[in-house]
């Protein structure tokens, strides 16, 4: 089969599309064909150094068809459509940018009919990374205001619908005008510049009692507003890498927020990839009945792997970046 790998850690150059031979699933396994695949900043982020074994295939989210099914394997036969994320674990050394991947049947979901396999690949790490975030640490409900920072990026876009969807007030950032337009379009009560010099105080005038919930990405960057917008009792739940010094924070303790950070990939690490499935199934129901949507700025070949790889770190779109092999 054709796949992407790297030999090295570096730049995009280092990707190279590849014949490497398909593992066959073992106990609790299916070998899925890939029908698409899509790029996150985290796999960048890996190419450029990790603790995975070299070389390595790139790639975390998938959608496709189970091509051979495992002993073991009883909810999945050959034909099956499914979807998933997860890879790039300390159980799960094989990437999705190939024409086939060896998968546990815990970091995958039934894809339903109807849902194309773009959609599905689209929607797998960014949505258990919105759904964990939003309703399993902030425990998002009806009557809360949520920020959630960068509401046009891959988890953003998803984080604002999923939050409309529980019906809360959404405020969220967005960087040039027709991506404001998009996020709004999406499900978001007022979008914000998030470039804009006084953003903490149009924050706290669109919720002058606070924000209930902060979704942010960029908290090396956004922190003290985060706080500063939060409401008494608040969360601030930070993914996706950065730093903060949080506990030396007074505001934070004055006003008695509680504080998370969080990982997509912690199921894997910490043993607890039934909730993978759960959350995966849970976004699979959402998409079935188009309450949430993925939007694709770009589609490439194998081919163009590396080049997702830039675009993804360092261009500006709307949603995600899908690959067809």
């Amino acid at each position: 089969m054709r796949a992407v790998r790297y030999h090295e850690f570096g730049d995009p150059s280092v990707l190279r599309v590849e014949d490497v031979e398909k593992q066959a699933p073992s106990n609790g396994e299916l070998l899925v064909e890939i029908r698409a695949a899509s790029i996150n900043p985290v796999d960048a982020k890996r190419r450029r150094g990790s603790s995975n074994p070299l070389p390595q295939i790139t790639g975390s989210d998938f959608a496709g068809v189970v091509a051979e099914v495992g002993d073991d394997v009883s909810e999945y036969s050959v034909g099956d459509r499914v979807f998933g994320t997860g890879l790039h674990t300390e159980r799960f050394h094989q990437g999705s940018a190939a024409e086939f991947v060896t998968v546990p049947v815990d970091i995958i979901a039934p894809l339903p009919e109807g849902v194309s396999f773009e959609t599905g690949a689209g929607a797998a790490l960014v949505g258990v990374t919105a759904w964990r975030g939003l309703l399993d640490h902030a425990s998002l409900d009806p009557a809360n205001t949520c920020l959630i920072h960068g509401g046009s990026g891959g988890v953003g876009h998803v984080a604002v619908q999923l939050a409309a969807e529980v019906g809360a007030t959404v405020i969220s950032t967005a960087g040039t005008q027709s991506h404001r337009d998009i996020v709004r379009e999406l499900g978001a009560d007022v979008v914000f510049d998030y470039g804009r010099g006084d953003l903490t105080e149009a924050v706290r005038d669109q919720a002058p009692a606070g924000v209930d919930v902060v979704f942010d990405h960029r908290v090396h960057e956004y922190f003290q507003l985060d706080v500063d917008v939060a409401a008494f009792g608040g969360s601030v739940v930070i993914y996706g890498g950065g730093s903060a010094t949080i506990a030396d924070s007074a505001v934070a303790r004055g006003k008695e927020l509680t504080v998370s950070t969080m990982s997509m990939s912690n199921l894997a690490v910490s043993g607890e990839l039934s909730q993978m499935t759960t959350v995966l199934r849970k976004v699979a129901r959402l998409l079935e009945r188009d309450a949430l949507t993925i939007e694709v700025a770009r589609t490439y070949n194998l081919d163009g792997v590396g080049e997702t790889h830039r675009a993804v770190m360092e261009d500006s779109f709307v949603g995600k970046l899908m690959i067809k092999p």
